[in-house]
Order: C-alpha cells, then sequence, then structure tokens
C-alpha cells in the first residue's frame, strides 16, 4: 500500500477509537452494573443493534471465502445471506419476545431456567470451546491472512494488531462494541462497494461495456451458470449447496440455530425492550438482502475475466488454482485512497467480530460459570473485572493456537461450517421445543445436546463404512472426486434435526407418563404480535427475497 492508503486507514483507527472512548466515558458512570456492561442494557438503539448484528457476523470469512464460493459456484452461495435476512425474521417475531419476557441474559441461562443446571453448564462449557478454538482462531487467522496480504505486513504482526484493536474495544463493554459497530459497517459497506466497482469497472473496460449496469449484464451472459441459485443434483456443487434445500431444509436450521440460539448474535439484542429489538433485526434483515453485492458478486466478475484470461499467474492454474485468492487479487488492484478504504473495511469487519466473540466468552464465563460457580458471592465490579481479564486471555489464546489448526487448509467460512454443523442440529432442537412446547423435559434437552452430535459425526463417517449410492435417486446422496457417495452437508443437518425432534418428543412422553413435570415457558399470541411498521418492514424484506429467488431460480 502507498502513504495515502495507510494514511485512510489511520484515519478510519482514530475515528473508531476516539468514538469508543466518548461512548465509554460519556457511560462510565454506569459500568459497574454487570448487565450494563455485558448487555447494554436499555442503552442500544435499533440502528446500533442491527449494525452490530451485521458487524459481528460479516468477517474476514465472508469478504475472503464467499468471494471464492462465488468465484467458484456463483451467487448460489449468497443463500446463506439471504435465508439469513429471512430467518432474523423468525427470531424477531417468534424467539425474541420468550427471551426478553423471561429477562433473559445468556443462553446457558436460558437453558437452566428451560430445564435445569446440567444442561445449562455442559452447553456454557462447549459454547466457549468453541467460540475460542473455532471462531475466534478462524476470525483471527484468516483475518491476518487477508490483511497480511493486502498491506504487505507479516502474518503475525497483523494476527496481533488484530487482537489488540479487538481488546481495546471490547474492554468497553457492549455499549462501546454496539456504537463503534454503527462505523465498522459504514466502512464495510463503503470499502465493499469499492471493490464491487472496481471489479464491474475491470469487466466493463475488458469487454468494452458502457457502464457498470452493462458491466453486470455482461457478467451474466459470460457466465450464466454462475446466477442459478437453485443446483440440480448432477451439479457439481450440489453437495455444497443441495437444490431446494436452501429453501425448505437444512440451511433453515443452520440459520435459526445461528441467528436465534447463539450469544453472539442475540447478546446485542438481550438489553433492549421489544420493539427496539425487533427493529434492530429488521434492520439488520435488510442489510443481509445487499450484503451479496459485496461479498459474492466480486468473485464472479473475478471468474469471468479468470476465464478470458486475465489473473492466471495470481488465481493458479489447473489443481493448484485457490478461489479464495479472487478478493485479494481485486483489492491490490484498488487505485491510492480506495485501497486503504478496502483495507480498512476489511479490518472493520475482522475487528468487529472478533469484538463481538470476545464479548460473548465474557458474557458467558463471567454469568454462567464463575457467578454460579466459582465466586457465588461477587458484587457487580468484580463482575466485571472478570469479564474484562476473561476478554484478554481469550484473546491470547486465539492468537497462540490459531496457526497450529490448519485453518488456511481447509479455509475459514468451511472450517467454522464444518464444526458448528456438528452440534447446530441438537442446540436447534432443544431450543425450538422448549421455547413452544411446555411438556419437554431435561432429560429430551440432554439427548438432543448428546445424541445430536453422535447423529452428526455417523452421518460424516457413514459414507466410509455403507454405500449410500442408493440415496441419490431422491437427491439425498452425490458422489465426490474419489467416487463415494456422501450426503450433502446441508441435508445431514436436517436428518439429524428431524431425529433429535422425534427423539425429545418420545423422551418427553415418556418422562411425562413417569411424572416428572418440566418447567415451561408461559406463552400467549399477543407476545408475538408486531407493530405496524415492523410489519411493513418484514413484508418489504419477504417480497424482495421473493423477486430474488424468482429472477435467480
Amino acid at each position: 500500500m502507498d502513504i495515502k492508503d495507510y494514511i485512510v486507514f489511520l484515519f478510519y483507527f482514530l475515528i473508531v477509537a476516539g468514538y469508543g472512548l466518548y461512548i465509554y466515558y460519556k457511560k462510565k458512570a454506569k459500568t459497574a452494573s454487570s448487565k450494563d456492561y455485558f448487555l447494554a442494557e436499555g442503552s442500544l438503539t435499533w440502528w446500533a443493534i442491527g449494525a452490530s448484528i451485521i458487524a459481528s457476523n460479516i468477517s474476514a470469512e465472508q469478504f475472503i471465502g464467499m468471494s471464492g464460493s462465488g468465484f467458484m459456484m456463483g451467487l448460489a452461495i449468497a443463500s446463506y445471506e439471504w435465508m439469513g435476512a429471512a430467518a432474523l425474521l423468525v427470531v424477531a417475531i417468534f424467539f425474541l419476545p420468550v427471551y426478553l419476557k423471561n429477562k433473559i441474559s445468556t443462553m446457558p441461562e436460558f437453558l437452566s431456567k428451560r430445564y435445569n443446571g446440567t444442561v445449562a453448564m455442559i452447553m456454557a462449557v462447549f459454547w466457549l470451546m468453541l467460540y475460542v478454538v473455532v471462531n475466534l482462531t478462524s476470525i483471527l487467522f484468516l483475518g491476518a491472512l487477508a490483511v497480511s496480504s493486502v498491506s504487505g505486513l507479516s502474518l503475525t504482526f497483523c494476527m496481533y494488531g488484530l487482537a489488540f484493536f479487538a481488546i481495546l474495544i471490547t474492554l468497553g463493554g457492549m455499549k462501546v462494541i454496539g456504537y463503534t459497530d454503527v462505523i465498522q459497517v459504514f466502512f464495510l459497506i463503503l470499502g465493499g462497494l469499492a471493490t464491487t466497482y472496481l471489479a464491474l469497472d475491470l469487466v466493463a473496460n475488458h469487454y468494452g461495456s458502457n457502464g457498470i449496469l452493462e458491466a453486470y449484464g455482461t457478467i451474466v451472459k459470460k457466465a450464466p451458470e454462475h446466477f442459478q441459485m437453485i443446483f440440480r443434483p448432477e451439479d457439481e456443487h450440489y453437495i455444497d449447496l443441495p437444490g431446494l434445500s436452501v429453501l425448505v431444509g437444512g440451511l433453515w436450521v443452520v440459520n435459526l440455530s445461528y441467528w436465534g440460539c447463539n450469544q453472539y448474535i442475540t447478546q446485542r439484542a438481550l438489553g433492549a425492550d421489544l420493539n427496539t429489538a425487533r427493529n434492530g433485526l429488521l434492520f439488520a434483515a435488510g442489510i443481509k438482502l445487499v450484503m451479496p453485492i459485496i461479498v459474492v458478486l466480486p468473485g464472479i466478475a473475478c471468474y469471468v475475466l479468470y476465464k478470458d484470461g486475465l489473473f492466471q499467474q495470481e488465481m493458479g492454474l489447473g489443481d493448484d488454482i485457490n478461489p479464495d485468492r479472487a478478493y485479494p487479487v481485486l483489492l491490490n488492484l484498488l487505485p491510492t485512497g480506495l485501497k486503504g478504504l478496502s483495507f480498512a473495511a476489511l479490518t472493520a469487519a475482522v475487528v468487529a467480530s472478533l469484538a463481538g466473540k470476545a464479548n460473548s466468552v465474557a458474557t458467558i464465563f463471567t454469568l454462567d460459570i464463575y457467578k454460579k460457580i466459582i465466586n457465588k458471592d461477587a458484587d457487580e465490579k468484580r463482575l466485571v473485572d472478570t469479564g474484562k481479564i476473561t476478554i484478554i486471555i481469550s484473546m491470547i489464546l486465539a492468537v497462540l493456537i490459531a496457526p497450529y489448526l490448519g485453518i488456511d487448509k481447509k479455509g475459514g467460512f468451511q472450517y467454522i461450517q464444518e464444526y458448528t454443523g456438528f452440534v447446530s442440529p441438537g442446540i436447534f432442537a432443544m431450543f425450538l421445543l422448549g421455547f413452544f412446547w411446555k411438556k419437554t423435559t431435561s432429560n429430551a434437552a440432554l439427548f438432543a445436546t448428546i445424541g445430536g452430535f453422535v447423529m452428526s459425526m455417523l452421518l460424516k463417517f457413514l459414507p466410509l463404512l455403507v454405500d449410500l449410492s442408493f440415496l441419490a435417486g431422491i437427491g439425498f446422496a452425490v458422489p465426490t472426486t474419489a467416487g463415494v457417495y456422501e450426503i450433502p452437508f446441508i441435508d445431514r443437518i436436517a436428518i439429524v434435526f428431524v431425529s433429535c425432534i422425534a427423539g425429545m418428543v418420545l423422551i418427553s412422553k415418556w418422562d411425562n407418563r413417569r411424572g416428572v413435570v418440566p418447567v415451561g415457558f408461559e406463552t400467549d399470541p399477543s407476545m408475538f404480535r408486531t407493530s405496524r411498521s415492523f410489519t411493513i418492514g418484514a413484508l418489504l424484506v419477504v417480497a424482495a427475497l421473493t423477486a430474488l429467488y424468482t429472477i435467480y431460480w
């Protein structure tokens, strides 16, 4: 990068750090409260909640990984974003009222109130391990890899720099995270759009198109297969996105588990009133609709140019081709100044995600483990101090172990999906019945927690023991390059989820007959009524999704 790029990046850093300090000192009198520190209770506006959710969700694995997937398979990968928008609406309407009415601060607290302390403690430990060993490490490593490729700085330096920046923001608590995320999202979108504009402009110049809109039409004509949202079983990418399963199958489980049962995401809304929280999620859903323009379209444009002979050396040839290089290749072509802006956008995405994850780690450890087991009499100041220490320790652990996990070989997006996919079906089944079926027992919840993981492992390795080609006729198995028939990842999740639901119903009915009376949450239809403005906004999101899938079917 040029000196001007570093000046642009420094400007971004000073704005975020300065605004964070302003928010911190403005609200300093309240930071002695653990609820205020971890949840920013009553402090975040709807736009801050929505922006913070997006900033925490979008990171290097989207910029790099999804752009790479756009290069390989096209717009179909946008289903993760667009179905995420639909899932946010479901969470806002049906999940948030239950959380807020029962004054839930953490996901383990929900499990403790609904089931028992054993289920809650098992999941608290699991979530801590998942967030530190899988999420923090992958975001940190892949983010440092991307930042290093653009800036020319060493990978190790970038890892420590990103970790330090994230700690500065996270130590200020959820208020600082929430409001600085608004700025992070601004830079994220602005810098991302600059890269998308460059990609379209390159296409326009290469093919003689008149403007970026005509360049988009050129991309569609040159790679029509990259604008199909629903793959057929014979498509080589069907194993990643198995046809209609993205609309009516396992992708719903993936998204509802992520957006509705995940401390990392729901924490932003748990400190607000219901209307504010719902409007925040609606705002986030609206942003999700346009994210593919930033994280997928550049990869498709790069593919079209690559097919025509450009970027052959940078992207690789034959078996050496690496689609994850698509976004960094485009970044390095940006002019001075804009490169610094895109560099800031990439950094903003990584730092915001790191801060959100670290805050969730601190919240779960402090409120669900430290306060309940280690120091039951801890005062508010001790809880806040414990949270700050936990943030620093978790980030140090992530920095130390990230280089040894092989994240660069798997790819960050695939790394996270693979490991969370083993447990998300059971977790979602446990939460869903816990919300809406009062007879669900703690034994059933334990079955979903442990049994769901075991079933996921069995289905993953079943093709090594059994020939699953008989499932190919109904689209539930496809051959790999090695000729082994595997169940697509998203279909595996759906199968495990349905199995967990069935098992939980049977176990709960057995427990009910033995006299076990679970503590179910009280619900009534009035809880799920929405305001007129939210209803209109939600209908607009649904209409946009319907139009997108109709156009790009």
